[in-house]
C-alpha cells in the first residue's frame, strides 16, 4: 500500500534519515551482542537507542502530518499505535506494576524489540517497494539476496557467533553465508561445533530467509500488517513465484507463509524424540527443541545443514528419518506453487462432500470440480519417477559396482534416502565418499536435475526435464507439437527449457574446469571435483569431503556457483537483458540438416 504526502522533499529527507537511523540501530546492536564484553559503555550504547526511538517517533508524528490522508496513513500504519502503547506500558509499568527486581532490563528490552520491529519492518516495505517500482523484480532479488549474503557473513565473524577461540575468516563467514542464503549446505565449518547458538541461530535465520525469498518474506510481513499489495507489487510478486494467477496473489503469498510455518512445526514436533536414539546424546530439553526446529527448518528449506559433523550417519535407523525429514524434503522441492494448488483442491473436494452430504438441492446445480493444474501434474509425475528410478539405481550400482567389500551397501531404506535428498536437501545417511563411482554419478544426475520450480530447490528443475524429454520424443514421432497431458505446450516454453539446461551445462563445465586448476593437489580427483560443482550449483549440500580442503579461489568459485544456482543462471541472464526490445522482424526459412 503506497501513502501519498504532501512535501515529497520532505518525504525524501525522511528516507535518508531511517536509513541512516537503521544503520545506527544496527551498529548498536553488534557492539552490544557480537562481543563477550560491549565494545563502548552499555549506558552509553542504551542512551544511543533511547534517542534513535525518539528519532523514529518523531518521523512517525513528521509523516503523520505530511500525509495527504489521514486514514489512508493509519490504515497504512495502524499496528503503530498499539506497538507504541505496549513500549509505553513496558517503559513507564517497569517497577511500578511489574518486573520490580529488573525495571532496567525489562525498559531496554522493550525498546531494543521496538528497534527491531522498526528496522524490519522498514527494509521489508523497501525491498517490496523496490520490487513493484518498474523495474525489473529480478534485479531486486538479485540484490537482496547479495545483501543478506554479505549482511549475514558480517554477523558470522563477530567473537559470539563463534564456539572455538580463533575468529572465523571472512572467506569462511562468506562461504557459510552464502551456502546458508542460497539454501545449499556445502561448510567449511562444522555447524554444530564450530559456531556458538548465535552464530547457529543466525544460519537458521538465513537459511528461511533465503527458503522463502526476502522479497516474498517481505510482501508477507506487509499482508500481515494488513498493508494490502499496490498493482506493481502484485505483478513483481507474480514474476518472482512464476505464477499465472494475479487476481490471488496476495492468497498465495499468505498460503506459503501460513503453510511454510505448520509444516516445519509439525516435522520439528514429530523429529523431538529422535535425538535420544542416538548413541552419545547429551543434551536436554531446550536442545531437544533446537534441534528439532533447526533441521525441520533445513530439511524444509532443502538447505542440508545439520548441527551433525556427519549428519544423519548415526541416525539411519530412526523412522522419523524416514518419516518426517523425507516427506519435508519432499514438500520442499515440490514448489509453493504445487502445494497451493494441491491445497485448493483437497478444499474444494471437501465442500463438494459436505455440499452433496447435507445439502441435497445442491446435488445437480454444482459447479464442475477443480481439475489438477498441469503444472502440478507434471511436477508430481516427475519427482515421484526420479525418486523411484534414483532409488532403483543407487540400489543396484552400490551393490553389484562396488568392488569394496568393507562398506556397508544401501538398503532400501537408504537409497530411498538419498535419491530424495540428492535432488534438493544435501542430507545423507550414507557416506558419500565411500560409495562407487557409478552410484556418485547417479547423485551428480539427480543433482543437476534438482528439484520443482518456484521450490527451494535448486537444479534445471523437474518440468524442464520433462519438457525436453517430451519435446524429443515428438521429434522421433514426427509430431508437430510438444504434448503432455492432453495439453500442447508452447515453443517459447521448449525454447526456455532448452537454454535453462544449456546454460546450467555451461555454467557447471566452467565451473568444474576451473576449479580443476586451483585445487590441482593430490588427493581430488576429477570426479569430487565434479561432484562438488554439481552439489553447488544444485544447491543441494552433499559432498566427497573436499569443501574444508578448499583453496580461497576454490572457496569464491563455489560461492558464485551457489549463488547463480538458487537464482537460477535464466534469472541472472534475464536481469542483465531486461531492457533489450524483442525484435518485430524474421529472415526468410532456408533448411539445414543437424544431428
Amino acid at each position: 500500500m503506497r501513502i501519498h504526502y504532501k512535501n515529497k522533499g520532505l518525504e525524501k529527507v525522511l528516507v535518508g534519515v531511517n536509513i541512516f537511523t537503521a544503520a545506527i540501530v544496527a551498529g548498536s546492536f553488534v557492539a552490544i551482542f557480537g562481543f563477550y564484553s560491549p565494545l563502548l559503555p552499555e549506558r552509553l550504547l542504551y542512551f544511543v537507542q533511547a534517542a534513535l526511538l525518539c528519532i523514529f517517533i518523531v518521523e512517525k508524528v513528521i509523516r503523520t502530518f505530511n500525509s495527504v490522508s489521514l486514514k489512508e496513513y493509519f490504515r497504512g500504519f495502524w499496528f503503530e499505535i498499539p506497538l507504541l502503547l505496549a513500549l509505553a506500558i513496558s517503559v513507564v509499568g517497569a517497577g511500578r506494576w511489574f518486573a520490580l527486581d529488573n525495571p532496567t532490563a525489562v525498559r531496554h528490552a522493550a525498546i531494543g524489540v521496538y528497534l527491531v520491529f522498526q528496522v524490519v519492518t522498514k527494509v521489508c516495505r523497501t525491498v517490496v517497494d523496490l520490487a513493484a517500482s518498474g523495474r525489473n523484480p529480478t534485479q531486486v532479488l538479485i540484490a537482496s539476496f547479495l545483501a543478506l549474503i554479505i549482511s549475514g557473513a558480517g554477523i558470522l565473524m563477530l567473537p559470539r557467533a563463534s564456539a572455538v577461540d580463533e575468529e572465523i575468516s571472512f572467506i569462511d563467514a562468506l562461504f557459510t553465508s552464502t551456502s546458508a542464503t542460497c539454501v545449499t549446505g556445502l561448510i567449511v565449518k562444522d555447524t554444530g561445533k564450530d559456531f556458538s547458538v548465535m552464530g547457529q541461530v543466525v544460519i537458521l535465520s538465513m537459511i528461511q530467509l533465503g527458503g522463502l525469498g526476502i522479497v516474498v518474506f517481505g510482501a508477507v510481513f506487509a499482508l500481515l500488517l494488513g498493508q494490502a499489495l499496490s498493482l506493481r507489487g502484485s505483478v513483481a510478486m507474480q514474476d518472482l513465484l512464476s505464477t499465472r494467477t494475479l487476481g490471488r496473489i496476495g492468497n498465495m503469498i499468505f498460503f506459503i507463509f501460513v503453510g511454510t510455518i505448520i509444516i516445519e512445526a509439525i516435522g520439528a514436533v514429530n523429529m523431538f524424540g529422535m535425538w535420544d536414539d542416538a548413541a552419545g546424546w547429551s543434551g536436554g530439553f531446550h536442545k531437544q527443541w533446537f534441534y528439532s526446529i533447526f533441521h525441520s527448518i533445513s530439511a524444509f528449506c532443502n538447505a542440508g545443514f545439520s548441527l551433525m559433523g556427519e549428519s544423519f550417519i548415526g541416525y539411519r535407523k530412526s523412522w522419523q528419518i524416514y518419516g518426517v525429514i523425507c516427506p519435508l524434503i519432499v514438500f520442499g522441492g515440490l514448489g509453493f506453487g504445487v502445494l497451493y494448488d494441491l491445497f485448493n483442491l483437497i478444499v474444494d473436494r471437501i465442500k463438494r462432500f459436505f455440499k452433496r452430504l447435507f445439502s441435497k438441492h445442491h446435488r445437480f446445480s454444482m459447479e464442475a470440480p477443480k481439475r489438477m493444474q498441469l503444472q502440478t501434474k507434471i511436477v508430481l509425475s516427475t519427482s515421484a519417477l526420479l525418486i523411484v528410478l534414483g532409488t532403483l539405481a543407487i540400489i543396484l550400482f552400490e551393490r553389484y559396482a562396488s568392488i569394496d567389500s568393507s562398506t556397508e551397501k544401501a538398503g532400501i531404506l537408504g537409497a530411498l534416502f538419498q535419491s530424495i535428498t540428492a535432488r534438493t536437501a544435501g542430507f545423507n545417511t550414507l557416506d558419500i565418499k565411500s560409495m562407487s563411482a557409478s552410484g556418485r554419478f547417479i547423485l551428480i544426475l539427480l543433482m543437476f536435475v534438482g528439484g520443482s520450480p518456484g521450490s527451494t530447490a535448486g537444479g534445471i528443475k523437474t518440468v524442464t526435464l520433462a519438457v525436453i524429454i517430451i519435446a524429443t520424443i515428438a521429434t522421433l514421432r514426427k509430431r508437430q507439437e510438444v504434448e503432455m497431458f492432453k495439453r500442447s505446450i508452447s515453443i517459447a516454453v521448449v525454447g526456455r527449457a532448452i537454454a535453462v539446461t544449456l546454460l546450467f551445462v555451461a555454467v557447471l563445465f566452467t565451473a568444474t574446469l576451473l576449479l580443476s586448476i586451483t585445487e590441482d593437489v593430490s588427493g581430488i580427483t576429477m570426479s569430487d571435483i565434479l561432484f562438488e560443482t554439481s552439489s553447488a550449483l544444485g544447491t543441494v549440500g552433499l559432498t566427497t569431503g573436499i569443501t574444508g580442503s578448499l583453496t580461497t579461489a576454490g572457496k569464491l568459485i563455489i560461492i558464485v556457483v551457489m549463488l547463480v544456482g538458487r537464482l537460477g543462471p535464466l534469472t541472472l541472464l534475464a536481469a542483465l537483458t531486461f531492457n533489450l526490445k524483442p525484435v518485430r522482424y524474421s529472415y526468410p526459412q532456408e533448411a539445414i540438416i543437424v544431428g
